[in-house]
This record gives C-alpha cells, structure tokens and sequence, in this order.
C-alpha cells in the first residue's frame, strides 16, 4: 500500500532517508532542515551533463569553504568552477549581492 504524502511529487528514497532533491526537503522541513550545500543546489536549479546540482553546489564549498567564503567571489572566478556557466554564476552573485544588501540595511538599523 502506497504512504498517503501530504505533498506530491515531494517524496523520500527508501535507502537512509535521504531526499531526492533538496529542494523538496526545504518545502517539506523548513529552510533550517537543509546545509548550505542543499541551499546552493536550489539555487542552481539544475546540473549539467553527468554532474547534478548538488555535486556542483558540493564543488563551490570545497572550493570556497563556507557560504561566508563566497562573499565577494567574482563572476569569473565563479564561472571557473566546472558547471557554472554565465546564467548559473550570475545567479549566484545576484544572491550574493542581495545578502550583502540585507546586511547593509540591517547595519544601520
């Protein structure tokens, strides 16, 4: 018998409960549910060829360590990471400046 789910196509695999898609673990368990990995990969949307989302989001970290490492990272030096292209490093840097201005704002305060 099928698991009555309260959101379709939000599902769980049955090894170790891992969630198919970040994005249906944010919608499912909240925003504070999801490493900052998770938070990357839905913001790229998808992956390219033979390299998901969350395998480029994982390279990102490992490459600048933390959300916080991103920080001021430029668009090429962005686009140097194997799968960010112009589209997918430019919505990056746009969350990235949208962050630092939500800073700016509440510095004031």
């Amino acid at each position: 018998m099928r698991e009555n789910r309260a959101y379709s196509g939000i599902t769980k695999d049955g090894e170790g409960g891992s969630w198919n898609h970040a994005g249906g673990k944010f919608r499912r368990l909240g925003p504070y549910s999801c490493t900052e990995s998770e938070l990357l990969a839905i913001v790229l949307g998808a992956g390219v060829r033979n390299k998901a989302a969350k395998q480029i989001a994982d390279d990102i970290l490992e490459e600048h360590h933390s959300l916080y490492g991103l920080m001021g990272v430029s668009l090429k030096e962005l686009m140097r990471i194997k799968g960010l292209k112009e589209v997918k490093a430019t919505k990056l840097a746009a969350v990235f400046e949208i962050a630092r201005r939500i800073v700016k704002y509440l510095e004031k305060e």
